[in-house]
């Protein structure tokens, strides 16, 4: 039983990492759409590289989420209590960002779609901005008291570490999106993806290797500065392989310096959940901040069911839509006249 909170960190962090592997090229396709796509056609390549999974994908945040909260519900209340503003405004980004991806196509319109495609983009920034904000501040630390209440007022969660971790997940995203985009696609989408990757891969995986460092200077040991290491190793050679036009190598090299990434931050600030920037004495803990035994018994045998369905459907679903698409596979646009009597 001892072990169980030592398990369950293990499980929400692998929890966040699936999150950030699969729905960051989500988030990152739909930036793109604004920053890198050029033609009404890239956009709908774009959207259809993610339309068969990108829902599917947010199954990952919600189960985090819930994860926390049963496993470590002091984690939890303090945490998304103090980030109320952030997450409140990450929330409207998931809503807005669903909706111009159901809705785009449902208007004749350049400015309909001009309009979704705009919603689909800044949503998926502002919610891999609030995600970053989130994971940061929990390696990093809140001003918690003794009760494992934030003091400070509702901006006290705002500061550069928290700041830099938001861009952090925001330029990830956008690099593993241009490894999917050259995975997926064919044509001109796939050249101009392989030219992001080439040309700022480097600038836009620097906020999250200042995460990362900025963790092993305040809680590093032997085996988390080797795991930094090794996840700046991977970046490089993704990023190199990305310029040699060998995509499936680059995705797997940018794929691997996230984990490893992670890997390095929450194995440095374990077993603390939640730092408190006040007093060390306060800080959260797997012990402090868990639930009860038999709760997390519970939710084991519930996950050791329940998470191989998942992973099988999931990877199901990737099989069957692995196919590269481009512009020569999409039908063309039309107007739906509304039926009429004579």
């Amino acid at each position: 039983m001892a072990a169980l909170p030592t398990i369950w960190f293990v499980a929400i962090v692998l929890l966040w990492a699936g999150y950030l592997l699969l729905e960051g090229f989500d988030l990152g396709v739909g930036m793109h759409m604004i920053l890198l796509a050029r033609t009404p056609d890239q956009r709908r390549v774009m959207l259809n590289s993610i339309g068969p999974v990108w829902d599917g994908n947010e199954v990952w945040l919600v189960t985090a989420v819930a994860g926390t909260f049963a496993a470590f519900p002091d984690w939890y209340a303090s945490l998304l209590s103090t980030l109320y503003i952030p997450m409140t405004i990450t929330l409207l980004g998931l809503i807005f960002r669903a909706v111009g991806i159901e809705y785009r196509g449902k208007g004749a319109s350049h400015r309909w779609a001009q309009f979704w495609e705009f919603a689909i983009g800044i949503g998926s920034f502002i919610i891999a901005f609030g995600v970053g904000v989130l994971l940061t501040v929990s390696t990093t630390g809140l001003p918690l008291d003794a009760n494992g209440d934030a003091v400070g007022g509702p901006f006290a969660w705002l500061t550069l570490p928290a700041v830099v971790g938001g861009f952090a997940v925001v330029g990830f995203a956008l690099v593993h999106a241009a490894t999917f985009l050259g995975l997926k696609t064919e044509g001109s989408v796939r050249t101009s993806a392989r030219a992001f990757v080439v040309r700022f891969a480097v600038v836009a995986l620097l906020p999250f290797l200042a995460w990362v460092v900025y963790t092993q200077v305040n809680h590093g040991n032997l085996a988390s500065w080797a795991l930094t290491v090794i996840a700046v190793v991977c970046g490089i050679v993704g990023w190199r392989y990305a310029a040699r036009g060998r995509e499936g190598r680059a995705f797997l090299g940018i794929l691997l310096y996230l984990l490893a990434g992670l890997a390095a931050i929450f194995s440095a600030v374990y077993p603390v959940v939640l730092p408190s920037t006040l007093n060390r004495a306060w800080d959260l803990t797997i012990t402090n901040a868990s639930s009860a035994p038999y709760t997390l018994m519970i939710m084991s045998f519930v996950t050791a069911f329940g998470l191989p369905l998942i992973l099988l459907y999931q990877g199901w679903s990737y099989w069957v839509f692995r196919k590269r698409i481009s512009e020569s596979h999409l039908p063309k646009t039309h107007v739906v006249m509304p039926a009429s009597r004579p």
